[in-house]
């Protein structure tokens, strides 16, 4: 049964008697249930009561941690088709898609399971006082818990990056209580998984405090990132919200920082003789991931870049043909479908923007219609503006009359969370200047292939540069995301009795760790 009161720690609270209802966004009708929105009062115990129970969760072992993450992943799964089609009324995303998105949250928490049981993400550094350094002291250092996070749910995963998601996931293997601000898009998903957490907290013995979640507007956000006992904010979701969020973290008497993922363009790049060779196959490629959810992922690619030719001409062609074939689907609320029609609109009418297709509605939906315009390299340069994002279902090919005007508007280029290179063989060893160009932009840089599926894997970085994210040294998907929740601490001839065990001269955790700049493993 889904609960519409706010969840602090264990129990279901509703102190505010403001409500709001989920819509469906394919029939636009709201969905039966009232949830209250959270009050300040709540907002305050949840994290009190967060902060207390870092006292303890802080110095649990990896074990303890991994077998919490565990737990969490099998009661989700318990869940069954109810959590799936919750998901599918509040989002209007397909089965497919949302089983798919159910397994990448199991698949995320169990990683990190794994990843605090090894230990080695804590980066135990130990330099003995005869290692040769001066002056002659025992230097050991470790990755400690942060402290309390805040995390937002995001609109456009209501499972992989919100309420259980990856910055919830990482908070937790860090040994970071989390309390979440669940997305009003999907409060009945949301309460599903909440669920599940707390039933999972308290079959592993742990202090209901470890997690809660909260349902609100502007006030509780900017509640959570003011309060002095949170300590860090996961965010996904557009650049002015995570820009204010970032400010307000910067006002504070002590500032945090706040991991935000915001808006990214995702430039394609396809350079002469693949354009040449390939033409019809790009095109229907890129326009897919183009519409791919609506365009509602992260990586759908807003820029295409490409050189003026008899072959360029037939790739827009070919582009304009396959965008007549792409079916147009749900957009996720009427806020990102009103947003998407605005911003699309606005690149439309720009000086030297012209439109390459445009699929149109007479019916009052929501639904993301496909399209893409062009514009000379020289307009683009020339109007920064063109550059902020349209989220939904759009691109723009931006023409260049020759390399130098393609390295141009790479180097003019925000920070991205990817950029990518289409290439045969041969022009990709003639690409390391552009190449060179990208790095210094994007956190992800791919080769023939569409950015859209990003892998969770160690090696994964999903970040880059502001105003794709926040701080371009870290990754919001993947086993390195923990490293957003932990910070550094340094022992100095500390007794034994005192260390952490990662720490300790017998290892006892068996961990890989670095003793006088050589790694050893037990």
């Amino acid at each position: 049964m889904i609960s519409t009161g706010n969840h602090v720690t264990d129990a279901s609270s509703a102190v505010n008697t403001e409500t709001f209802q989920a819509i469906n966004p394919a029939t636009r009708q709201p969905i039966p249930g009232l949830f209250n929105r959270a009050s300040l009062i709540e907002v305050n115990q949840a994290v009190e009561q967060a902060h207390e129970a870092w006292q303890s969760f802080r110095k649990s072992t990896g074990l303890e941690r991994a077998n919490l993450l565990r737990q969490i992943a099998r009661e989700i799964e318990a869940l069954g088709d109810q959590l799936i089609k919750r998901a599918m009324e509040e989002s209007g995303l397909p089965q497919a898609r949302l089983e798919g998105e159910r397994n990448r949250t199991c698949n995320q928490l169990r990683a990190f399971a794994q990843l605090t049981e090894e230990g080695h993400w804590t980066e135990a550094t130990i330099d003995l006082a005869d290692a040769g350094h001066q002056p002659a002291v025992d230097l050991r250092k470790m990755l400690h818990a942060r402290g309390v996070v805040a995390v937002f749910g995001a609109s456009n995963f209501p499972l992989a990056f919100s309420t259980a998601g990856g910055d919830t996931a990482s908070a937790l293997a860090a040994g970071c209580p989390v309390v979440v601000k669940a997305h009003p898009s999907h409060p009945g998903t949301n309460d599903l998984v909440v669920q599940a957490i707390q039933k999972a907290l308290e079959k592993r013995g742990l202090h209901p405090g470890i997690f809660s979640s909260l349902h609100g507007a502007k006030t509780v956000g900017e509640a959570l990132v003011q309060h002095p006992l949170i300590q860090a904010v996961g965010f996904t979701g557009s650049l002015n919200v995570g820009r204010h969020l970032m400010d307000l973290a910067n006002q504070r008497p002590c500032p945090i920082p706040v991991y935000a993922e915001m808006g990214s363009n995702n430039p394609v790049f396809i350079l002469p003789q693949k354009l040449t060779s390939e033409a019809s196959a790009l095109a229907i490629t890129i326009a897919g991931s183009v519409n791919l959810g609506a365009g509602q992922f992260c990586t759908n690619p807003g820029l295409i870049v490409l050189e003026e030719s008899a072959a360029s001409e037939a790739f827009l062609h070919h582009l304009q043909a396959a965008f007549a074939d792409l079916e147009p689907a749900t957009m996720l609320n009427e806020g990102i479908h009103r947003s998407y029609e605005e911003h699309r609109q606005t690149c439309l009418h720009t000086e030297g923007v012209s439109l390459g297709h445009q699929q149109m509605s007479d019916e009052d939906d929501w639904l993301g219609q496909p399209s893409f315009a062009k514009v000379s390299a020289i307009d683009f340069l020339a109007q920064p503006k063109l550059q902020e994002e349209v989220f939904g279902p759009f691109t723009l090919v931006i023409c260049c009359q020759n390399q130098d005007e393609v390295q141009a508007v790479a180097g003019a280029l925000n920070g991205q969370l990817t950029a990518t290179i289409f290439g045969t063989e041969d022009e990709l060893t003639q690409a390391v200047s552009l190449l060179d160009i990208l790095t210094t932009k994007a956190g992800r840089v791919l080769f023939n292939g569409v950015p859209t599926g990003v892998a969770v894997s160690p090696a994964m970085h999903h970040g880059g540069p502001f105003p794709a994210g926040s701080n371009a040294a870290y990754t919001s998907v993947g086993t390195d995301a923990i490293k957003r929740f932990a910070q550094p601490v340094c022992y100095q001839n500390a007794p034994q009795f005192l260390l952490p065990a990662e720490l300790q001269d017998t290892n006892p955790l068996g961990i890989c760790r670095k003793v006088n700049g050589q790694m050893q493993c037990p």
